[in-house]
């Protein structure tokens, strides 16, 4: 076999052609290697990087100087600014999809009550001043969990609530210069209701007004249907002493209402009760409800959701649909209050 020989004219090229690409090979992997020498490996198929969980805009100036030791359900207690922990109750309390002056109204409702909860101390004990309790404060969601529920949707409502945030950077509901009880629900049927007739304490700028929303909301009416063993069953448990020897029929007597048609009391064989305890013990999703009676069966027929009082949430929405700033709506809601920027 005759054995190839490389022209010498050609030779100098081919060496230098040949030690470059083997510097371009081995670069990569040098750079890798880092301060320690080591040669890094890389993977046969690269994996892409996870795309970043949406995060809250940056806050305003009132909000971001603003902070608050936040008691976790855990029992830690977390320190953050008042944009950061408004974002995170906004998120929970209030569906992303509604209107942005409703969403507004909502922060704005949720910065309030956050410092009439500060200046009651109400979690002093705890080294902390809110909590991330529905029921003791206010509803609370991680943004990263938010994000997870939004799905596709999460850069857009995550920029839509940080707005709604922003935009009302610092902006309280006052009366008397105090920070007022901003208290909220979901649906209204028809109006709102007196503070005096659920917590049986008046407030000025709690009383019933007009709230438009209606059949649009989800489940705006509902029905619980029990059996009179059942009704006997939770009277029973819950220690009233109810006499309920005698036909069903005649065992709810002298409903009354509140000027809002919410049921102010009745009585369930002898015992009276106010239209709230009712709801509490029959699971109603309102105290606007009605009772009836037919074949051992009784149906509570419910309008609405939550306890009535303050701003109502789709009603905010409803307003807002139909043009109604935050400031209209809060202003509506909450009756005689004055919007100011801090205290």
């Amino acid at each position: 076999m005759q054995k190839l020989r490389m022209r010498p004219d050609l030779r100098r090229p081919f060496l230098t052609g040949l030690v470059l690409g083997l510097f371009l090979l081995l670069l990569p992997l040098t750079a890798l290697g880092g301060g320690s020498g080591g040669v890094a490996v890389l993977p046969a198929s690269p994996t892409p990087a996870a795309a970043p969980s949406p995060s809250p805009a940056p806050p305003g100036e009132w909000d971001g100087g603003q902070t608050l030791r936040v008691l976790q359900k855990d029992g830690t207690v977390e320190t953050m600014t008042m944009a950061d922990y408004l974002f995170r109750v906004t998120a929970a309390e209030m569906p992303a999809a509604f209107e942005p002056e409703a969403l507004k109204a909502q922060a704005v409702c949720a910065r309030t009550y956050a410092m009439w909860k500060v200046a009651a101390g109400s979690h002093s004990a705890d080294g902390a001043d809110v909590c991330a309790d529905s029921g003791c404060c206010q509803a609370y969601i991680d943004p990263a969990e938010a994000a997870a529920r939004w799905g596709d949707l999460a850069a857009q409502y995550t920029a839509k609530l940080s707005a709604a945030v922003a935009d009302t950077d610092g902006q309280i509901l006052t009366y008397g210069g105090a920070p007022i009880q901003a208290v909220f629900f979901s649906s209204a049927a028809g109006a709102t209701e007196d503070a005096a007739a659920v917590w049986g304490r008046a407030l000025p700028y709690l009383v019933s007004v007009d709230s438009p929303e209606g059949d649009e909301v989800p489940n705006y009416r509902s029905t619980v249907t029990l059996t009179g063993d059942e009704v006997r069953a939770l009277a029973e448990e819950a220690g009233l002493g109810c006499d309920l020897s005698g036909d069903p029929s005649g065992w709810f007597t002298g409903l009354t209402r509140t000027a809002s048609g919410r049921v102010a009391a009745l009585s369930l064989g002898g015992v009276s009760m106010t239209g709230g305890a009712a709801r509490s013990l029959f699971s109603l999703r309102s105290a606007a409800f009605d009772v009836a009676f037919a074949d051992g069966i009784f149906t509570f027929s419910v309008t609405g959701y939550g306890h009535g009082v303050g701003l109502s949430q789709y009603g905010a929405n409803a307003m807002a649909k139909g043009g109604a700033s935050w400031r209209d709506i809060v202003s509506h809601y909450y009756t005689g209050v004055t919007v100011q920027r801090g205290l």
